[in-house]
Order: C-alpha cells, then sequence, then structure tokens
C-alpha cells in the first residue's frame, strides 16, 4: 500500500455562500501539520474568487487564512481559464498564488491518481 505523501485540494464552489472555503483552508492546515505536501487548485468562476486579495465582502477574513496557509508551506494555483473568465488578473492575486492552465490541471490529476496519493474536491 502507497504512503499517502501529497494532498491535492480542489475549491470551486461559491465563496461567500458556502462553507467549503473554510474546510478547504482547514483541511490544508491540518494535512500539512501532519507533514505532507499541500497543494490547493482553486477553479471555476467561483473558487477563483478566494485568490483574489483585498476582499471586502464575506467573513472570516480569507485572507489572512490563506496567507497563513501560505506560511506553512501549502501551494495555491488559481485556474487561469476560470480567472479569464471572470476578468481576473495577476497583479489582484494575493502574494504567493500563482496560475495554473487547465492543462497542467489535467496533468495532476493523473500524477495524484498513478502515485495513489489524496485528492478531495470542494
Amino acid at each position: 500500500m502507497t504512503k499517502v505523501e501529497k494532498v491535492l485540494l480542489l475549491l470551486k464552489n461559491m465563496v461567500y455562500e458556502s462553507t467549503s472555503p473554510q474546510e478547504t483552508l482547514k483541511f490544508a492546515k491540518y494535512y500539512r501539520s501532519k507533514g505532507l505536501d499541500v497543494l490547493v487548485i482553486l477553479w471555476g468562476p467561483m473558487g477563483v474568487l478566494l485568490a483574489k486579495k483585498d476582499k471586502t465582502r464575506g467573513s472570516p477574513k480569507y485572507d489572512a487564512m490563506i496567507q497563513e496557509c501560505i506560511e506553512i508551506g501549502v501551494e495555491f494555483r488559481c485556474c487561469q481559464l476560470a480567472s479569464d473568465m471572470i476578468g481576473l488578473k495577476k497583479e489582484e492575486l494575493i502574494p504567493g498564488i500563482e496560475f495554473i492552465c487547465s492543462k497542467d490541471v489535467a496533468e495532476l490529476f493523473l500524477t495524484y491518481q498513478e502515485e495513489n496519493q489524496l485528492i478531495i474536491n470542494f
């Protein structure tokens, strides 16, 4: 049996009307505290909203929660396609979050599956 060393968390749900963002960030911190490599993919037109810095709506303060995750080593990627759809630009992203193209996300699915690593979709 393969030991889980990497976790891929996918967030696609509405940011302000769902518990999914909080769950995603809590899972990311938990798995990172266990020493696992954690990658969070923010995708879909609603999921990428979490990557936008200086959000004025919503509680808790997601920017600070994401920054805390980044500081402990959680990686974040934001879907370029969905960002383009809603007009989200690189300079609007929370520092430390990078864009990722759909093809690379598709490759990650294959890689994590082939390596029997953990993939969770919120």
